[in-house]
């Protein structure tokens, strides 16, 4: 079965970096697409980043060139890198996948248990 565990969280100061990774397990990576989203208390989750399975990335509008996701297929990995971090990153980050689009979040229907960055 599909198994999505991330790591890299923490806690960082404002304009601080972090660099998180989610490595996936039970299923063909290169076959599914994959994604980062976010979910603050008490606000609905959001999507941070997104490789579709045509290599197309997209990022939320609040990334605003700060992120950069990227996969390594011969690690099964997918990676995260958040540069100029801002209070209003902090959220729960969840890595996703998904054998068709991961365009939004509800699309998605693999999740990871998440992990906490607080700015």
């Amino acid at each position: 079965h599909v198994q999505l565990v991330e790591s890299g969280g923490g806690s960082v100061q404002t304009g601080g970096s972090l660099r998180l990774s989610c490595v996936a397990s039970g299923y063909k990576f290169s076959s599914y697409c994959m994604g980062w989203y976010r979910q603050a208390p008490g606000k609905e989750r959001e999507d941070v980043a997104v490789i579709e399975l045509d290599g197309s990335i997209s990022y939320g509008d609040f990334v605003k060139g700060r992120f950069a996701i990227s996969k390594d297929n011969a690690k099964n990995t997918l990676y995260l890198q958040m540069n100029d971090l801002k209070p209003e990153d902090t959220a729960m980050y969840y890595c996703g996948a998904e054998s068709g689009t991961c365009g939004t979040w509800e699309m998605v229907g693999y999740w990871g248990q998440g992990t906490q960055v607080t700015v």
